[in-house]
Formats: structure tokens, sequence, C-alpha cells
């Protein structure tokens, strides 16, 4: 087999939905796993549309996901020659011909056909004019065949067979010299080599309007594959009303961008019952018999139960670099800019048990920053009262004697003045908790201790004193 030649072609009309991103995910593990090239393409030629934010959008969101491309990004409003060139290598040919009709006699056509229950279909009547000169606006069309069958070779899909008497003699060029997409599509797939085309399923019924073209053109036709589209949780197409549907939303939302790889990946493919995969495992055991050929349906729950995996089981360091513009976008930039990437990443060992996603791990890290800390009001209404004063100064003047933090030192500490003051673990835990944290909820005391360290340990505890006396 030639070397393998994959492409990314999205249309820049908007945000890089997580189905596009899926498309080019299989697209990539494929190109990755035999060796082969990937291609990002940008389909630029729907001008009332198109922008060039969203192009910026589709890079960003690629390169959050880490899918690099090996050519490209190419933009088809770039290679207009060429469509131009090969719309009339056709015409020439006797492919194509010049098509006259007026848009509201199409339609009108269109309307008629339709309540007659046929096919609304162009009728081909400017298929023999042989108009060579045309005077006035016209399109060029296709001659596509009208007997015989297109037959693909799916390869997800399997065998799928189109009557070419149901294919319509679409146009390839528009009035305006602007080539569609059923055309432009062919000649770059063919130009640039692309062995495999692998795309969503809502552009199968195109493929028996493609395949055409390219033999009439003498081109290889390429393999084809159609990813089954991915469902919300009714069975309805996935849009908005299911939540997120920016794969940098997600982003935004705290997700790390391996496990929104790990989730897409696994909606609609799968390897025995393995859920979590490393990159190059993805690569390895990726195949095309395994993408499953119904609709995937997309869970929310799923995916924030494997970001917390991944937060849990990534490396820490690996947790600050994603989480520090998140602490920044939170205010506490300056913060961030005092303290050591070691000590960041202790903290998230602190609490990466408690995020489910990094603006989950923002409210949590919270508390250990700077000096000193704020209450929450019924918290410190509840457990910093007159009540825990005697036992929270013997634990300060215990705490005091030791020159560093040392957790089986402060711990024991911690137990004898319990002990001593005839209390429950949790009745001097709590006030303590809350005087630490400004919370009722935290990792456990001794770990947040030893993050604050010993001065500012100190320091929280005698404030939380100061507010207990004040009753």
């Amino acid at each position: 087999m030639s070397q393998v030649r994959v492409r990314f072609a999205p249309s820049p009309t908007g945000f890089l939905h997580i189905g596009g991103v899926r498309t080019a995910l299989f697209n990539w593990l494929f190109a990755r796993q035999q060796q082969g090239t990937f291609i990002l393409r940008i389909e630029d030629t729907d001008q009332s549309r198109s922008t060039d934010a969203s192009i910026q959008a589709i890079i960003e969101g690629m390169a959050w996901v880490g899918l690099d491309w090996d050519e490209g990004p190419f933009r088809q409003t770039e290679r207009m020659d060429l469509y131009r060139s090969h719309a009339m290598q056709l015409f020439e040919a006797g492919h194509a011909y010049w098509c006259v009709c007026k848009a509201e006699e199409l339609e009108a056509r269109r309307k008629a056909a339709e309540a007659k229950g046929l096919s609304p279909r162009y009728d081909g009547r400017c298929r023999n004019l042989q108009i060579t000169n045309p005077s006035e606006d016209a399109a060029l069309r296709f001659k596509a065949p009208q007997e015989g069958q297109t037959v693909i070779d799916d390869l997800i899909k399997g065998r799928v067979v189109f009557e070419n008497t149901i294919v319509d003699d679409v146009i390839i060029l528009r009035s305006n010299g602007y080539p569609t997409y059923n055309f432009s599509v062919v000649v770059d797939d063919a130009l640039m080599g692309i062995t495999h085309v692998v795309r969503g399923d809502d552009h199968l019924t195109n493929t028996p309007r493609q395949v055409p073209i390219f033999k009439a053109l003498g081109f290889t036709v390429p393999r084809f594959g159609h990813l089954p589209m991915i469902l919300g949780a009714d069975k309805t197409r996935l849009s908005k009303r299911h939540g997120a549907t920016s794969i940098m939303a997600y982003k935004d939302m705290g997700y790390l961008p391996e496990a929104m790889v790990n989730y897409l990946v696994r909606l609609g493919w799968s390897h025995g019952d393995q859920e979590l995969f490393t990159r190059q495992e993805l690569i390895d055991k990726f195949s095309w018999d395994h993408v499953q050929k119904s609709a995937a349906v997309f869970n929310p729950d799923k995916l924030l139960w494997m970001n917390a995996e991944y937060i849990k089981t990534s490396p820490p360091s690996h947790v600050v670099r994603a989480l520090v513009p998140m602490l920044e976008q939170a205010g506490l930039g300056k913060d961030v800019e005092t303290v050591s990437g070691e000590w960041l990443a202790q903290l998230v060992v602190l609490v990466k048990e408690r995020a489910k996603t990094l603006v989950d791990m923002v409210e949590w890290v919270k508390p250990y920053f700077g000096q000193t800390v704020t209450f929450d009001e019924e918290a410190a209404k509840k457990f910093l009262t007159p009540a825990v004063g005697p036992a929270f100064s013997k634990l300060i003047t215990r705490f005091e004697v030791f020159p560093s933090f040392s957790k089986v030192e402060w711990e024991n500490s911690f137990k004898q003045v319990v002990e001593e003051e005839g209390m429950k673990m949790g009745q001097l835990a709590q006030p303590v908790r809350v005087a630490l944290t400004g919370r009722t909820a935290s990792p456990g005391l001794f770990e947040v201790m030893d993050v604050l360290g010993r001065d500012r340990s100190l320091f929280r505890l005698r404030k939380g004193l100061e507010r207990a006396s004040m009753g």
C-alpha cells in the first residue's frame, strides 16, 4: 500500500465542534500508526460564513488537544485557479456543461417535483444544449452517470451501493466562478494524494456525487470511511441544548486535553474493556475494525469521571501547567508568581482527589495562597467559639516549640491536647480546619499544615484564636 495520507478539512464557520475533533483524531491516529501524513485543510469557499476568527479557533482547538499536522493548513480560497482549471478540463472533455437556468426557475421546478412526490433533482434541461460560450450568468454542471451503480467499500460501514439514477448533475462552478463543495473537495483530495477520506456520515450521500468526478478527471479514487454521528442523551444530534459542543469550551470548564482525547476516542471506538489509554496506546491499538457503525451517545458524566481520573493520575507538574492560567484568571496571578513550581505540585497532590475539573481545583486551592484566609461566616460562627479558646491556645503553644513542621510531632501534640482537654478529635479538628482554610471541608489537617508550612499555619491558628475570643 502507498503511504497513508489523510486529512481533516473543517469549514471555518464557527467554533471547532467536538464531533470535528473526533473526526480529526481518528484520522490523526491512523496516520501516526501507519507512519503516514496528516493534513489540515481549511474549506473556506463559503464567503458568507467563513471567518478568520473561526480559522484561528480551529488551529487553537487542534493545538490544545495535541493534534499536530504534517502539511498545511491549506486554504481553499488560495487554490481557486486549480478548481477553475480542472472544471474547464471536465468541460472540454465533455464531462460538464453550462447551465443557464435561473435560481427562481430551479426553485419552482424543485417545488413542483416535490408536490408530485418526485426527487427534487435537476431535470437536466441544459445537459444537451451544448452551450459553449454563455452570454449570461451560467453555472457549470457535472454530467453524472445516469445508469449503473456507484459502490463504496466503506472502512466503517462496509459495502454501500448507490443507484446512479438518483444522482444529480451537481454544479461544480457557480455563476460567480466559485467552486462548490463536492467539486473542490475532489480536486483537493486528488492533488494532495489523499489515500483515505474519513469524515462524518452526514457526508455519505456526497460520496456517489464525488466518485464519478474523481474518475472523470482521471484520478485514483481514495478509500472512504464515514463515522457515525455523536448524539445527545435524547438520541438527537448533539447540539448546544445538550451542553457545550465547542472543544475550547471544555478547556475553559477545566478539562484536561488528554481526558478529552481519551473520551472522544472511546465515543465510537473500543479496545476490549479498556477505558483509559495513553496517547501511544491509542496509536498502537487503533483500527477501523473497532469503530462502531451506530451513533455514539455523548455522556457528560462519563467525561467528568474520566477527567477526574486524569487529574488524579497525571504527573502533578503537568496538572500545574494547565492550572496556572486558570489561577491567573481567578485573580491569583501575583500569588502564583511568589511560589515555586514544586509548591504548586504539592498543592495539586493535596487536592487532586477532590477535584473533578481544574475549575474545581481552583476553588479547592484558593485558601492556600497568601498569608491570611477569609473565613466562611457560618463556619466561623459555628466552630470558632470561646469554648475552643483554651484548647486552641494550648495547641499553638505546643506547635511553637517545633522549629519546623513535622507531621509526626504536630499530630502527636494535637492528640495530647485533645486528650488533656477531654475533647473528641472532631471537636478540635473542625475549628482548626476553619482557622487554617476558612472552610469546613479540606484534605487532612496535617497535609494542609504541611503545604501551608509552620509559620503560616501558626499565623492562621492565632487569627482563629482571635476570632474565637470575639464570641
